[in-house]
């Protein structure tokens, strides 16, 4: 076991760069990867794999994510960067209608092994086209599958297994982790669908994922100086999710609340909780951020964030 000091930036460069080096049909494709685009998620790659293969593209998501799933199809296995979610919708039909659906429509004759990096969440001070979560519309879509990393050894793991997987993924790393810095061990292999328990307890269970995850280990810090144990679950991946893991807490608990920085409407939290308590009985609860776009000045962009003190005061109300 060799750990590494890294940051989650540098941990998706490096998990890119080890399926390039495993497999020729990799390639990168995308506005500003071959400066290494505007997170350093592909710091140093075109300098060592040539621009053939981690390719700058024209400023047009749609014409990025239909060549992506043109070399998908023709057996290539492309990494499309769309630079951050809000961007992507231009590239949505591609996406949905393409993509999604090809492996169904045809029998499983065609497949597209692409990857889609769309950064999500809040990104400070960024106001409302460049702060949206949409992680729930993709999860709705048969035949994506959605990830959603919260450290950077998750994001090292889930990459390449997402670039493993043989179907289009969705993967949604969040703006504002690219700094988080963390062990990352090469020899972790992390599938997909599989959660992560972050600390065990058996007041409650506390689902969230993405940097929605360093505001619920803080509620958890202070609920626990209250005596009271959350089991915390780090779903990692929203489609498949992890239903064995998150129902069995619930079945032990009793109790589970579901926390993203979403807007709680129609929110990927609610397929959780209704899952939670159809098979468990168990007593649920959601918490996301209100149906507001989000504001650029910060006082204003504060009322869509959900921080600790409101997941701990939500989870006592749960445990009341």
């Amino acid at each position: 076991m060799v750990l590494k000091d890294l940051s989650y930036s540098e941990a998706a460069v490096l998990a890119i760069q080890r399926e390039m080096e495993a497999d020729p049909r990799v390639v990168v494709l995308g506005e500003d990867v071959g400066r290494g685009g505007i997170f350093g998620q592909y710091k140093g790659l075109q300098l060592a794999f040539g621009d053939e293969r981690v390719i700058d593209t024209p400023i047009s998501e749609a014409a990025i994510m239909g060549a992506g799933v043109g070399m998908a199809l023709a057996g290539l296995r492309p990494v499309v960067e769309m630079r951050v979610v809000d961007f992507a919708l231009c590239g949505m039909d591609e996406l949905v209608n393409q993509a999604a659906k090809n492996r169904f429509m045809f029998g499983g004759q065609g497949r597209v092994p692409l990857v889609a990096r769309m950064p999500g969440g809040i990104w400070d001070a960024s106001a409302a086209q460049h702060s949206q979560s949409l992680e729930a519309w993709f999860a709705h879509l048969p035949g994506l599958v959605v990830v959603s990393p919260s450290t950077p050894q998750d994001n090292y793991g889930l990459l390449r297994a997402a670039l493993a997987c043989g179907d289009p993924v969705v993967y949604i790393e969040h703006k504002t982790l690219w700094g988080l810095r963390g062990e990352v061990d090469e020899d972790i292999a992390v599938p997909l669908g599989k959660a992560r328990r972050v600390r065990e307890g058996n007041a409650l269970t506390l689902v969230s994922w993405s940097r929605q995850m360093q505001a619920c280990a803080a509620a958890c810090d202070a609920l626990a100086a209250e005596g009271i144990a959350v089991d915390l679950i780090d779903l990692r991946t929203l489609w498949p999710w992890d239903r064995e893991t998150v129902l069995a807490s619930c079945a032990r608990t009793g109790r589970l609340l579901v926390v993203h920085e979403a807007v709680q409407v129609a929110g990927f939290g609610a397929e959780i909780a209704a899952s939670a308590a159809e098979a468990t009985g168990c007593r649920v609860a959601r918490l996301g951020a209100p149906r507001i776009p989000v504001g650029y000045a910060p006082v204003l962009e504060a009322q869509s964030r959900v921080g600790a003190e409101a997941i701990a005061a939500a989870a006592r109300k749960l445990l009341g």
